[in-house]
């Protein structure tokens, strides 16, 4: 409850933050972009190059977490709300909603590529080479009872020999987002279900109870073994520097622009590469995206210029400066589709998952 409320609180302020400054200025001449930690060193690229290059202010983007955005975007329309939020993940149909209920019509999607979500440590340690089993073993609150009964037990393993024999014998301290990032929602739902999935018995409540099913892959240990490090996906990657024993959890840029420092930890035998990522062989990859508030275009300067410059191929091509940044560029055709959606402003249309 008190994690809710600070995250709440956190969104109040911004939302205050932002009325206060447009009212100040009466009106906003900036576009404001909130959301995603993975997202946010791709748009910002494209926001500074977007301010360099054309007669718009570059815009102001927050990272709040993609469900922190999602938030702040559905809250309603006017110039003391986002006009884009990021997200690493899809929008949820809960917040779809929320965005309808709120005067938010209509959306567009634009998916902006894919990346992959890295476990990774320091060079200076053991590179691991993992399961999606054991990760699930190693961070799940509730896990199979070691004697091998189909029945669940809070999660008794210390430390990765415990989990796997052939891993090493250091302790389980895993540095990762908190439950607003939408690299968490991956990482739990690719990485850890996929390993729950591994597990005959469990896999087949699936099919009675979904619920059920989701609450025993998807919920992550809280006895220390899993250190919330907050949405600043740099500053994870400065603790591993300084803790060569802990490991880290967050998409591939990271481990791209921090190469000298960490290594990526190959999970079923496949390495976090940008071709691995790309080909669709390392098995815990997602596509990133962003969402416009279509009734902000045309009321804050440089909104279809911002999208244009996204939407390019000297942006979010193959050669593109964002691949230079990590960004694991869509094939051509989905280049081509997403960027006339843009172009278009194509309302989002979302059914009931």
């Amino acid at each position: 409850m008190l994690k809710k409320t600070i995250a709440l609180s956190a969104v109040a302020s911004f939302a205050l933050l932002w009325t206060a400054t447009s009212q100040a200025a009466g009106g906003r001449d900036y576009i404001a972009i909130v959301g995603s930690s993975t997202v946010y060193p791709f748009a910002t690229t494209v926001a500074e190059q977007f301010g360099k290059t054309t007669k718009f202010k570059t815009p102001k983007i927050e990272s709040t977490g993609s469900g922190g955005g999602m938030k702040l975007f559905c809250a309603g329309s006017g110039i003391e709300t986002p006009d884009i939020t990021n997200a690493s993940r899809r929008i949820k149909h809960s917040e779809y909603e929320k965005c309808q209920k709120n005067g938010v019509k209509e959306i567009t999607e634009i998916k902006i590529g894919y990346d992959g979500i890295v476990i990774a440590n320091a060079k200076t340690a053991e590179r691991l080479k993992l399961t999606k089993k054991d990760l699930y073993l190693a961070l799940a609150k509730d896990v199979p009872s070691p004697d091998g009964s189909e029945k669940l037990v809070a999660n008794p393993y210390t430390t990765w020999k415990d989990v796997n024999p052939a891993l090493p014998d250091t302790k389980i301290e895993v540095l990762g987002p908190p439950p607003t990032s939408g690299t968490r929602d991956a990482f739990v739902e690719l990485a850890m279900e996929g390993g729950c999935k591994t597990i005959d018995w469990i896999k087949a409540i699936k099919k009675k109870d979904k619920k059920q099913f989701k609450a025993i892959c998807h919920t992550v240990r809280e006895d220390g073994a899993y250190i919330e490090a907050g949405e600043n996906d740099n500053l994870i990657v400065q603790k591993l520097a300084a803790n060569p024993k802990a490991l880290g959890i967050f998409g591939f840029s990271f481990l791209d622009q921090n190469g000298d420092k960490i290594q990526g930890s190959l999970v079923n035998g496949e390495e976090p590469t940008f071709e691995n990522i790309a080909a669709g062989k390392y098995p815990v990859s997602r596509p990133l995206f962003f969402y416009v508030k279509k009734s902000h275009v045309g009321v804050i300067p440089g909104m279809v210029e911002y999208l244009n410059e996204f939407t390019s191929d000297k942006a979010w091509g193959e050669e593109g400066y964002l691949a230079d940044k990590g960004l694991i560029p869509m094939p051509a055709e989905e280049r081509s589709r997403f960027a006339a959606d843009a172009k278009a402003l194509k309302p989002l249309v979302l059914t009931k998952e």
